[in-house]
């Protein structure tokens, strides 16, 4: 299943900024993080240190950077030529001081416990294999009260499981969207609190559900 996953990604690298589902899907699951992180840090003071896992070619990194909210942010993808775009991206733009890429694993993120503020995963967790085990990691690696704000595909609807479990579970093969209740269970057994949902749609259903550590 990631070996698959890792060669599409690989492949995609070049062309993932101009498909149809960046516009209609990627980017908007962005600007649903940036509401989050800036209700959560606007009044905050002093930077804070963001992990983007399933980062891509870095595009939420980039807007991330650009906005206001003082974010020393690392990407991490498990596809290398996705890290490559999105590091030539950090330093076209100036901002390579801010931005950091990783390409590892997301079941073993190579960082010590309690290592950042709050982490982003959007659009990709249905390509992991051992989801509860993510999720272990995300919170393994987040300070006390950190924040884990995840986006997929919301499949607890007809329009949703079409999409997700019909039509790209046909095309992409081995993905797995989970139910909201599958979800929330992870987010529970890795220690999470105050776990909270929000559905949104745009071109497809999709779920932003978040936790504090």
């Amino acid at each position: 299943m990631k070996s698959r996953a890792k060669n599409q990604f690989e492949a995609w690298a070049g062309t993932y900024d101009h498909s149809l589902l960046n516009r209609f899907l990627f980017q908007p699951s962005y600007r649903m993080f940036l509401e989050e992180l800036q209700a959560w840090r606007g009044r905050e003071d002093g930077p804070f240190d963001l992990l983007d896992i399933g980062c891509g070619t870095g595009t939420f990194d980039a807007m991330l950077a650009a906005s206001p909210l003082p974010a020393r942010i690392v990407g991490l993808d498990y596809a290398e030529a996705m890290c490559r775009v999105a590091s030539t991206k950090a330093h076209a733009a100036g901002a390579a001081d801010r931005l950091r890429y990783v390409n590892a694993d997301s079941q073993h993120l190579p960082f010590a416990d309690a290592s950042f503020d709050a982490v982003t995963c959007s659009n990709s967790f249905h390509h992991y294999p051992h989801q509860q085990q993510v999720v272990h990691e995300m919170r393994r690696v987040l300070r006390p009260d950190g924040r884990l704000m995840l986006i997929d595909g919301f499949r607890d609807n007809i329009i949703g499981w079409i999409a997700f479990d019909v039509i790209i579970g046909h095309v992409e093969k081995e993905v797995h969207h989970a139910p909201w209740s599958k979800i929330h269970e992870y987010f529970v057994q890795a220690g999470f609190r105050e776990i909270r949902r929000r559905k949104f749609s745009f071109w497809m259903p999709a779920l932003l559900t978040v936790g504090v550590a």
